[in-house]
């Protein structure tokens, strides 16, 4: 594509947006001279990194990614055998750390493979270098003392030396004999040497070597004879120093330049991101979306907005070309958004040819054109004589010698500035030689005859900008299928020209003109009686759909309550099972030890006998009632925040959300080691946050058979008392209340559980159960009873 033609299509400007939100300016450069995907392929992948990112954007956040600049240069130059400076080896530190960061904010979140993949497989961070570089250096001019031993040591000395001086210094600065000589009591360093300040005319009494002198010769800075040695050895001890700093320099260097394949390879792929992360920061800003890309020619925008224009003031429009017709001829008022519709239309296939997604619905559809080319604006110019018409021309002559298939022709006011009859017959010419060249054309006119010629034509499409006219204001809506009017006389009758004006005007039209306007208007009014038809339909339709909606849902509740009392009822079957089974044991001990009873006459045998049959019977009558698990009722959440704790309605568990919904409203949530994700409308608040529901459903019960229940309950007491965890003392004394109960009540068999464990309870309990008045004997329970974790005890 031209530059020409992105310029007029404001692209540059894109670009330039795009470009602000890079952190280093080798991106920014590498962002400003992309070329285009040439093949459908090339623009599925940029779009599809743009989109990835995006999506990493959205559930990561920005990575901490800092500026740095030419680190490529600077490795080369090591790997040439250069000293690197500290200002250099801090700003490749800075690049490995970039390299760190991003990795980790790749892994911040886990995801599938990604086309993106490579990009942060390229990049290898060195943590032990950047570490060294970084704790050695402080700044571009300074080494830390830690950086080696024998820097270490060097500045120790040095500050030792200095101390030294700065005390002998002192000492004459202070002494009284010498102050008169001094023109201040203080040290000062020149050429690198400490020094005090002498009166011109004691220069004799002061011994040492004069260093510098003050501008009114007054005064001489003079090194005292006593520390000229200790200077001099810190002057060696500087060198020393220096001497150090360059081998450290030199060794890090080495380093770096060790490094330098991956390094490149690493860099590469970091300034790829940093642009693919200025492109996501774009689209989110935008809300954009990526479009399908075809394999043919076409595209079909869906409710696409001009990237340039304020969201809150931009209009959605629906283009689409290539399809029924492959020519959409725009009509409509000035300042009604007919070259808006162009720009947006040649720009929104542009932006998607370099990898930004579209501010167009998910939906949308482009291709790859082989070239864009643009007629738009004034081309007007004094220097060249050339008039609009004339710029116009020398335009569209070129768009003529380079229009074939695969290219799509954007024109703005086709043919005007000249006579509207030869204008209007020079557009109709010029498309259809661009149609015949296999041009694909949108085009924005006036000429009442390309609406004519569209209307005639197959393939070629009338469109129209929608105009207010009660407001005088465009709507910016686009309709395609209709010519538009440019409600001329409307618009200056309402702007305060004289009606006898405006009826003058009109019989000035000819016969042609006049049933053509009156074509158009009754066609406005049908498609007016279309959007309000279009409108109760779609009212209806979503009418419909909330109905349906909200019938599967009940059914789906439905169906869960069902599953729900299922599943109840077969837990509830399985237990009374178990219960059965255990009960039988007991009732078969009871009537073997009835058997054994001697002492009691067949009829009070019989007596209890029912007794236990009845009581068995009362307890599985009483646990015969179904509970129906109650259906948690909920409210579904309407919006979540990342770490915002919620409910999982389908798995009946707490969660917090990991990312904000996707594009398909799906919500990913971690309840414990489960990672998932869930549509908004199955997210609700936890249940400590909203009131307990009611139970759908709660069995009912007689009054009389609860009557007896309770009063069965009263007189019966339990055959069983669990010991498990007591202390012997706590064991003992809640068997002696469980004995004395169970003789109250008329209980004769008694069950202490107490476990197996070291048997030193059991043998604690027995021992007492020995000298119990009450008990008749004990054993120990058999299979079925709890064997040797159960003792049987038979009460006198």
């Amino acid at each position: 594509m031209q530059e020409k033609d992105l310029k007029a299509l404001e692209f540059d400007k894109i670009r330039a947006r795009a470009a602000e939100g890079v952190t280093c300016p080798e991106a920014g450069a590498l962002l400003l001279s992309e070329q285009p995907g040439e093949t459908p392929d090339d623009v599925r992948r940029l779009l599809q990194e743009t989109d990835e990112v995006t999506s990493l954007l959205l559930k990561n956040g920005s990575p901490r990614f800092s500026r740095v600049e030419e680190g490529r240069a600077i490795v080369g130059r090591a790997v040439k055998g250069g000293v690197l400076s500290m200002a250099e080896l801090l700003e490749v530190a800075a690049v490995l750390r970039n390299f760190r960061e991003l990795i980790r904010w790749y892994a911040i979140t886990e995801h599938d493979a990604l086309a993106v993949d490579d990009y942060f497989y390229a990049m290898t961070p060195q943590p032990a270098l950047e570490k060294t570089i970084t704790e050695a250096i402080l700044s571009d001019t300074e080494m830390a003392d830690t950086a080696s031993d024998t820097l270490y040591d060097v500045r120790r000395k040095i500050r030792s030396a200095e101390n030294s001086i700065r005390d002998k210094l002192d000492a004459v600065t202070k002494n009284q004999a010498t102050a008169k000589y001094l023109q201040d009591a203080v040290v000062s360093i020149r050429n690198g040497r400490f020094v005090v300040p002498v009166k011109a005319e004691y220069r004799s009494e002061v011994g040492g070597v004069i260093h510098d002198v003050s501008s009114s010769g007054a005064t001489l800075f003079v090194e005292p004879t006593a520390v000229v040695e200790a200077n001099a050895k810190i002057l060696q001890l500087r060198s020393q120093e220096k001497q150090e700093i360059e081998r450290l320099l030199a060794a890090y260097s080495a380093q770096c330049a060790e490094m330098e394949p991956m390094f490149s390879f690493g860099y590469e792929a970091m300034l790829k991101l940093d642009v693919l992360l200025a492109k996501a920061k774009l689209a989110l800003d935008e809300k954009a979306m990526r479009p399908q890309v075809r394999d043919g020619c076409g595209f079909s925008l869906v409710r696409a907005r001009h990237p340039l224009i304020a969201p809150d003031t931009v209009v959605p429009v629906d283009i689409a070309l290539g399809g029924e017709y492959d020519t959409l001829v725009i009509t409509g008022p000035n300042t009604g958004g007919k070259t808006v519709t162009l720009k947006t239309a040649g720009l929104l296939c542009t932006m998607a040819r370099f990898g930004y997604l579209l501010p167009a619905h998910e939906s949308s559809e482009v291709c790859v054109y082989d070239e864009i080319l643009v007629d738009i604006g004034d081309e007007q110019s004094i220097e060249q004589s050339l008039s609009t018409f004339s710029g116009h021309i020398r335009n569209i002559t070129g768009i003529l010698d380079k229009a074939g298939p695969r290219t799509l022709v954007l024109m703005d006011e086709l043919g005007a500035g000249t006579d509207p009859a030869e204008g209007a017959a020079l557009a109709v010419s010029v498309i259809e030689q661009l149609r015949a060249q296999g041009a694909q054309v949108m085009a924005t006119t006036h000429y009442s005859e390309l609406k004519t010629f569209a209307l005639e034509t197959p393939g070629v499409q009338n469109a129209s900008c929608e105009f207010n006219v009660e407001t005088l204001r465009p709507t910016y809506k686009l309709s395609v299928g209709v010519p538009g009017k440019s409600n001329a006389f409307l618009i200056s009758e309402k702007l305060g020209i004289r009606p006898e004006i405006i009826e003058r005007a009109k019989a000035h039209l000819s016969e042609e003109d006049r049933q053509f306007d009156a074509v158009l208007a009754q066609l406005d009014d049908l498609k007016l009686q279309l959007k309000e038809k279009q409108a109760e339909v779609e009212q209806l339709r979503t009418s419909a759909q909330d109905a349906v909606a909200k019938a599967r849902e009940e059914r789906d509740k439905l169906i869960r309550q069902g599953q729900a009392e299922l599943d109840a009822a077969r837990e509830k079957a399985q237990r009374m099972t178990q219960e059965v089974q255990a009960q039988a044991y007991a009732l078969a001990d009871e009537l073997r030890k009835l058997e054994k009873e001697q002492n009691r006459s067949a009829q009070q045998r019989a007596v209890r006998a029912r007794e236990i049959a009845r009581r068995d019977a009362e307890k599985l009558f009483a646990k015969s009632d179904v509970v129906h698990a109650p259906q948690r009722e909920y409210t579904p959440l309407k919006s979540v925040q990342v770490g915002q704790e919620v409910y999982l309605v389908e798995l009946d568990k707490t969660g917090v959300v990991c990312a904000k919904p996707d594009r398909d409203g799906l919500v990913e949530v971690r309840a414990g080691i489960i990672r998932t994700k869930a549509p908004l409308s199955k997210l609700a608040a936890p249940p400590k946050q909203q009131p307990a529901p009611k139970p759908k459903y709660q069995p009912r019960r007689t009054a009389g058979r609860e009557q007896a229940i309770h009063e069965h309950a009263a007189r019966s007491a339990s055959m069983e008392i669990n010991l498990l965890g007591m202390t012997v003392d706590e064991a003992l004394m809640e068997t002696d209340k469980f004995i004395d109960n169970a003789l109250l009540t008329g209980q004769t068999t008694l069950y202490l559980i107490h476990g197996k464990g070291t048997g030193a309870l059991r043998s604690a309990i027995q021992a007492h159960l020995r000298r119990h008045p009450s008990v008749k004997s004990f054993r120990l329970g058999t299979y079925g009873e709890g064997e040797a974790g159960v003792t049987v005890v038979e009460l006198k």
